[in-house]
């Protein structure tokens, strides 16, 4: 199949990936004085004595802003908002088929952070929650922490579903090598809005007292400069702090130097970085997440020739594909339907021991569910709701207090 030629094709058939359908037929006088004059005036009466009632008469419940400033998208990087249209509508569609979700893209003309930020408060009343997307870090960095006041979870999903699904993977992927999580000395090459916060959640860097969080050893960052250690003076903001929980030896050099003796490496860059003799340097049966699109840092059969034990990537035609759709549609729902005002550690966690738990046996081949699979998103959607209801239980109860 020719992808390119085939899916310029079917957009312009399709003239856009979504649409709006009306819930009911608006079909007699009564309907229409119902849904509309002079009928509408009693939800928006009843939602002005009361905003909470939003959630129950509109559908702020069920919709989220996929939101944009197409700086960062793909693998294809900063190519505007207009370009990332396709992509954020594709995005609305997975939303929609796994999470039975209303996702709607919201594509900014702008990269500046205040303007997001203040544009992301303007349009928040009509949504449930927010997907930032495909936005450049550090300034995605910035612009979801500076939103987490919104009443509404905002969730960068390229930083924080990327890692939760790296993390449910790598749940497996240990059982299968007969390896602990606390054992384990990973290195991950890629120092953006995804490598950052994959380091974040496999450290267990912000989740506080939640027990089931198992922080790996040794952690070892690596940007196209190599090595990220405390003696760099081109390093940005976002970069330096990662210092205060990885690289705790000052281990400096390229990133071959990075991988020797490592027992995983996670790749979230750019392709052909490593080889089959590069793999031969790591610990015994190693892990390897070979996550760059379209193609990977090494391919597998290169590093099973190295000795690697499991190897991952984020290609559909390849064994263990490592894709965000396992995440973010379950999550959002679960967050919803929980009517969470943010996604918190203990909801990130609960995500990636879902998905890794709808692998029962796993296999070198099978640690983590096909991207296709339905079932996934349902079992996430529980495990976030519940303990985002059991946060909000715990939180009630140190206020009545």
């Amino acid at each position: 199949m020719d992808f390119k030629e085939d899916s310029l094709k079917l957009h312009s058939y399709l003239k856009g990936k979504i649409g709006i359908r009306n819930k009911m037929d608006v079909r007699t006088q009564e309907h229409l004085s119902l849904v509309y004059s002079p009928g509408v005036a009693a939800p928006c009466m009843a939602i002005a004595e009361n905003p909470d009632s939003v959630w129950e008469y509109t559908l702020k419940s069920n919709s989220v802003a996929i939101v944009s400033d197409g700086s960062a998208v793909l693998g294809l990087g900063n190519i505007g908002a207009e370009a990332s249209i396709p992509v954020m509508e594709g995005k609305a569609m997975l939303f929609r088929q796994f999470g039975r979700i209303n996702a709607f893209p919201i594509c900014l003309d702008t990269q500046d952070t205040d303007e997001i930020v203040e544009t992301v408060r303007r349009i928040a009343p009509v949504f449930g929650g927010v997907n930032l997307e495909d936005i450049a870090a550090p300034r995605s960095f910035e612009v979801e922490e500076r939103l987490q006041d919104l009443g509404i979870p905002v969730f960068h999903d390229d930083q924080h579903g990327t890692a939760i699904v790296v993390l449910g993977a790598l749940i497996n992927a240990c059982k299968v090598v007969g390896k602990r999580l606390e054992d384990l000395s990973v290195v991950i090459n890629g120092a953006g809005a995804a490598g950052i916060a994959i380091a974040k959640l496999l450290r267990c860097v912000d989740h506080g007292d939640v027990e089931a969080c198992i922080p790996v050893r040794e952690m070892v960052l690596c940007d196209s400069k190599g090595i990220i250690h405390r003696d760099r003076t081109n390093l940005n903001s976002a970069k330096k702090k990662t210092l205060v929980f990885t690289n705790p030896n000052n281990k400096q050099g390229n990133l071959q130097d990075a991988i020797k003796g490592a027992d995983v490496f996670i790749g979230v860059s750019q392709g052909n970085l490593l080889t089959t003799e590069d793999i031969k340097t790591m610990a015994k049966d190693s892990i390897i997440f070979a996550l760059a699109n379209p193609t990977p840092e090494i391919m597998p059969d290169a590093a099973y020739a190295g000795g690697a034990a499991i190897v991952g990537t984020g290609r559909s035609d390849l064994p263990n594909q490592v894709n965000n759709v396992l995440g973010f549609p379950g999550i959002f729902r679960g967050a919803l339907d929980a009517r969470a005002k943010r996604i918190t550690p203990k909801m990130k966690l609960a995500a990636a021991i879902a998905i890794s738990e709808c692998i029962m046996q796993p296999t070198a081949d099978m640690i983590i569910p096909p991207a296709l699979n339905q079932e996934v998103a349902y079992k996430v959607a529980i495990a976030v709701k519940n303990a985002a209801l059991e946060e909000m239980k715990e939180e009630a109860e140190l206020l009545a207090k």
